[in-house]
């Protein structure tokens, strides 16, 4: 195996465009934990509240932050799978234009998973997020009907 500069300056090329993409996985997944850690935050406000006094709408507003958090745990499951498959899939194109692997079926596998992974993170952030919406107009029409 004798690698020249040139030949490292080609598989360098070859690595920048998944380089990218984990970028912009990295940063979905900055956007999961941040969501997960509000939750989580509120989460606990509300259990140290229902600790004093039992209150029915905590314990609602608690039923909604468990099925939040659930979905950003798949969330940020999936996007740390794309994220794996992303640098394994770097990987291979170092190693099989190095080493003249045919690994190109590999690659294309693995960019295929990670893609799916990366719709079905954001999938269930979306979902994540239209729960959020659902229950911040809940509380808002409640509080306007008792407003009355």
């Amino acid at each position: 195996m004798n690698i020249q500069i040139s030949d490292i300056g080609h598989l360098i090329q070859l690595a920048i465009a998944p380089v990218f993409l984990l970028t912009g996985v990295c940063t979905n997944l900055m956007v999961l934990i941040n969501r997960l850690a509000r939750i989580i935050d509120r989460t606990r406000l509300l259990e140290d509240r229902l600790e004093i006094a039992d209150n029915e709408h905590y314990n609602d507003e608690l039923e909604v932050l468990y099925q939040r958090s659930h979905l950003i745990n798949i969330a940020v499951t999936l996007s740390t799978s794309c994220g794996l498959l992303i640098c394994l899939i770097i990987a291979m194109l170092f190693l099989g234009d190095a080493t003249n692997l045919p690994l190109d079926k590999y690659i294309a596998a693995f960019f295929v998973f990670g893609m799916i992974a990366l719709i079905g993170s954001f999938v269930y952030l979306l979902r994540e997020i239209l729960i959020a919406s659902r229950s911040m107009r809940v509380r808002h029409l409640q509080r306007a009907a008792h407003s009355r």
